[in-house]
């Protein structure tokens, strides 16, 4: 079912006529939807369509006809614009000049806190970045230079929008809540080992049992050991099972086939990433070939242990997997590279410490590097063959990565 468009981000195309909007929202679509043409006012009405952005999601694009339009229909254009305007969340100003007009435009939308990014357009017309550079000159942030006839710039454009979007659309309001009932009961699988820190749950464990208190659901804690006596002890069927993807296998086989099980990674990729992304990231494993180079990117620095499960378990996991040996790569805390090419895979930690802006920035950077990118959680479960099993939870998911699946191949 499609998103309805009171659902989607909203992002507008508006700047002086010839500037440029129409090319652009057609690159941005990928197809030819608005009229193109050198005669100044050829858009005349707005021209919406629905998309899904990577990263972003369902949004709307909206072109618009110039705001300098004159005269008594141009007047009428610029209105339906100036209308346009006041309902979008993100302003992208395009401009293939830059002068007062820009300026205005740019203070119209911060008067209404509408965050702004600058398309400087018609790249391939120009050898530099003058237009850029004289916008970054008077301290306006988020400026891009593209060009809609090469492409040059799209996934600058992209990544510059990921940045503007208000911090609102980033904050999902539940982990879990949303796959559960007030009521469920709901078994929470928390391994006690050496990487368990003294006197506390890991921050994934506690946002969940959290989570699922505010949404009047009974949360069950054990250890792994302890599951397979706690599901008998039960005299009614859990509503899912959630586990450390660690102890993925043990708690597979301790859990019913009809009882739904997923781990806190596979639910930290949803509520801190996207997890379609990351899903279909974790079906490049059964294409790697040994000497592969992977990208093991750790949010938080820690101190690794005798088998951390990203220095370790993953690695050796992996290997098992492919019969061979790979080259692994690690880059902790803030160390996410600029440059991703050469890379195979990327296999990203939960980043509970990052917020989701910062996460979907680094699925971005490696889409747009053709790079696969998944989590721990997703790669322990295909690595360990139970993906699917571990799933379950997010059967529309499962949908689009079957063979003649809605995958999001753009």
């Amino acid at each position: 079912m499609r998103t309805p468009r009171g659902l989607r981000l909203q992002i507008g195309l508006f700047g002086r006529r010839n500037a440029g909007k129409s090319s652009l929202f057609n690159q941005l679509l990928g197809q030819d939807v608005a009229i193109v043409s050198e005669t100044p006012g050829t858009t005349t009405d707005p021209v919406e369509r629905p998309f899904e952005l990577h990263t972003l999601g369902p949004v709307q694009f909206i072109d618009t006809a110039g705001l300098d339009d004159v005269g008594a229909l141009g007047e009428k254009r610029t209105a339906r614009s100036r209308a346009v305007a006041d309902r979008v969340d993100v302003a992208i100003v395009v401009a293939d000049q830059w002068g007062e007009e820009e300026r205005r435009l740019i203070a119209f939308f911060r008067e209404r806190q509408v965050p702004v990014v600058i398309a400087c357009t018609k790249a391939d017309q120009r050898s530099d970045r003058t237009l850029e550079n004289a916008a970054t000159a008077e301290g306006y942030g988020g400026v891009v230079t593209v060009s809609s006839a090469t492409g040059e710039g799209m996934d600058r454009l992209r990544e510059a929008l990921i940045r503007a979007v208000p911090d609102s659309f980033f904050e999902r309001s539940t982990i879990v809540g949303d796959l559960i009932h007030a009521g469920d009961v709901v078994v929470l699988v928390v391994p006690i080992d050496k990487e368990a820190p003294k006197g506390r749950l890991i921050l994934p464990q506690v946002q969940v049992l959290r989570d699922l208190l505010d949404h009047d659901a009974i949360g069950l804690v054990v250890k792994e050991r302890e599951l397979a006596s706690a599901m008998k002890g039960l005299t009614r069927r859990p509503s899912l099972v959630i586990t450390d993807s660690q102890a993925f296998l043990k708690v597979a086989a301790d859990t019913p086939p009809s009882v739904p099980m997923t781990s806190f990674s596979i639910l930290m990729a949803r509520y801190k990433g996207d997890l379609q992304r990351l899903a279909e990231g974790a079906m490049a494993i059964g294409r790697l070939r040994p000497g592969a180079r992977v990208l093991i990117a750790e949010a938080c620095s820690h101190h690794p242990i005798s088998d951390d499960i990203g220095r370790v378990k993953i690695p050796r996991w992996l290997e098992a997997h492919m019969g061979g040996k790979v080259t692994f790569e690690f880059g902790p805390g803030r160390e996410f590279p600029e440059c991703l090419t050469g890379y195979d895979l990327i296999i990203h930690c939960g980043g509970c410490m990052l917020t989701r802006r910062e996460m979907l920035i680094r699925i971005e950077r490696a889409r747009a590097s053709g790079v696969p990118i998944t989590n721990y959680g997703l790669a322990i479960a295909f690595s360990l063959g139970i993906f699917e099993r571990a799933l379950s939870p997010f059967p529309a998911v499962l949908e689009r990565l079957r063979p003649g699946g809605d995958q999001r191949t753009r």
